[in-house]
């Protein structure tokens, strides 16, 4: 405790008396645990497609909101890709001003109850959080806190919107309503722009819609919060394919002035093995969006899907996390995670993990499939994996896996998921012939004003990073929407 006192008062030379309380108050915080979010059974989630975490009680969310520290220099907040006033909304929490609390997230970012339920907090704010970086105990949790926040104003039916500047009567357009348009659309709206956000789906939300399960992202949830940016002013096109249904050529001569580009990596990557294209093998992509964009499990919906008794699903990631909690939703007796790594290796979020344990699902680590076989309809019914070993760190610092001679087996599959990662959509590089691109697809930005090889084409997320999750994404998109707003300002001053 005494470094607790010394930290607090090397950063504020007020009066030693406030600064003895402020170090026993500290001392009270600390001691307190982490409250763990209420979910539902293991036993019982795994055969529904109802939300997993139940959510923060107010009891709860102010309890541990009162273990914050309310640091003078908060370290959250730099690890914040949208820049939350992270301590302000706790101390709001603590002291029962939930919709304050709302308010104050809501002035950085466009979708808290999204971020509240799927964002890593435990690699970016948590991560930096005093408790976790100084004291090594577990952080606050700030990103239960932030979904209660929003739910708690979502329930309460006094939703508000964030201030807006009077409309400058600028056009701007956005290619993609995932979660970087969103968040470009959303701080454009707020300086005053009209903007358009353009979907090549039938239903608004990219990958938030068609890459995420209700039963860890609810639809309802993404639809609270595209209404209130409609009620910001932005506008919504879906079926519109910018670079098909018309070219930014088109779109320039109808005013628009700027565009971001957010549309994704929807473009699914295989392994290239023996056996790939039978029957009953599924990219992660079509799978999710099947199930979840296009209700593929329900007999009321004409767009089935295949099931499978003995399901393996390729992968360590969050998609693949995704993929193998569903196939168990949908009635596998055998579900099972394929990584050619280890468990602690797994990029995939530690909660997703522990969720997917705990509803059964088996992981094979440190194997690899190197064949599927079908039968005599070409449906694949085994595959053949390869026993792994770690050697040394590969370039993204992880230890590379070696395949071991002579170790290979099969199993009984009657179902494959493919979810080793996704490549950028090309249909927007394609429409734009100088723009300039990596040779992994992805366009080329400016990073700090995702100002693109074209002067009036902007754009982040997943056709930058080629895979990001959905809070860098929002970065992104934030950064972006300064960047237009200066590119457009300079351009009008120039006449």
């Amino acid at each position: 405790m005494e470094n607790i006192a010394k930290y607090i008062l090397d950063s504020r030379k007020e009066d030693w008396r406030l600064e003895l309380r402020k170090s026993m108050k500290a001392k009270e915080r600390t001691s307190l645990e982490r409250e763990a979010m209420p979910a539902q059974d293991p036993h019982v989630r795994n055969k529904n497609s109802e939300e997993v975490n139940l959510g923060f009680t107010e009891e709860m969310a102010i309890v541990e909101a009162h273990r914050c520290l309310d640091c003078p220099e908060p370290t959250c907040t730099i690890g914040c890709p949208v820049g939350i006033n992270i301590p302000t909304f706790i101390k709001k929490i603590e002291s029962k001003d939930f919709l304050g609390a709302a308010a104050t997230i809501k002035e950085t970012n466009a979708l808290p109850a999204v971020c509240g339920r799927v964002c890593p907090q435990e690699k970016q704010c948590e991560l930096s959080c005093f408790y976790t970086q100084k004291l090594h105990k577990t952080p606050i949790a700030i990103g239960h806190l932030e979904r209660f926040a929003a739910d708690y104003e979502r329930n309460s039916g006094k939703m508000s919107i964030p201030k807006i500047a009077k409309s400058n009567g600028l056009k701007v357009a956005v290619v993609g309503s995932g979660p970087s348009g969103l968040a470009a659309a959303g701080d454009l709206a707020k300086l005053g722009y009209d903007v358009t956000v353009f979907e090549a789906l039938h239903e608004i939300g990219g990958v938030l819609k068609y890459g995420i399960p209700e039963f860890r992202l609810p639809n309802d949830i993404v639809d609270v919060e595209i209404d209130n940016m409609r009620k910001m002013g932005v506008k919504f096109r879906t079926d519109f394919i910018v670079g098909k249904t018309a070219s930014f050529e088109d779109l320039s001569a109808e005013g628009y002035q700027a565009f971001f580009v957010g549309s994704g990596a929807g473009l699914p990557r295989f392994m290239n093995i023996p056996g790939e294209n039978y029957n009953g093998i599924f990219s992660s992509n079509e799978y999710l969006t099947r199930v979840n964009l296009m209700k593929a499990s329900s007999d009321e919906y004409d767009t089935p899907v295949l099931y499978g008794k003995n399901v393996a699903v390729i992968g360590g990631g969050n998609t693949a996390m995704d993929s193998v909690r569903t196939a168990k939703r949908l009635g596998a007796e055998r579900a099972m995670i394929i990584y050619r790594r280890s468990l602690e290796e797994m990029p995939a979020r530690i909660e997703e993990v522990h969720h997917a344990q705990e509803e059964e699902v088996e992981f094979m680590n440190l194997h690899s499939p190197v064949e599927y076989f079908a039968d005599e309809n070409g449906r694949v019914n085994k595959m053949r994996l390869q026993k792994m070993e770690l050697g040394e760190p590969d370039a993204s610092g992880r230890r590379r896996p070696i395949p071991i001679e002579g170790s290979e087996f099969d199993i009984d599959v009657d179902m494959v998921v493919v979810a080793v990662g996704v490549s950028p959509n090309p249909i927007v590089p394609h429409s734009l012939k100088h723009l300039k691109m990596t040779d992994w697809g992805t366009i080329v930005v400016n990073k700090e004003t995702m100002q693109s090889s074209i002067p009036n084409i902007f754009a982040g997320g997943d056709i930058v990073r080629g895979g990001a999750t959905v809070i860098l994404a929002m970065g992104d998109g934030r950064k972006a929407a300064v960047g237009i707003h200066n590119y457009i300002q300079e351009k009008v001053k120039a006449g």
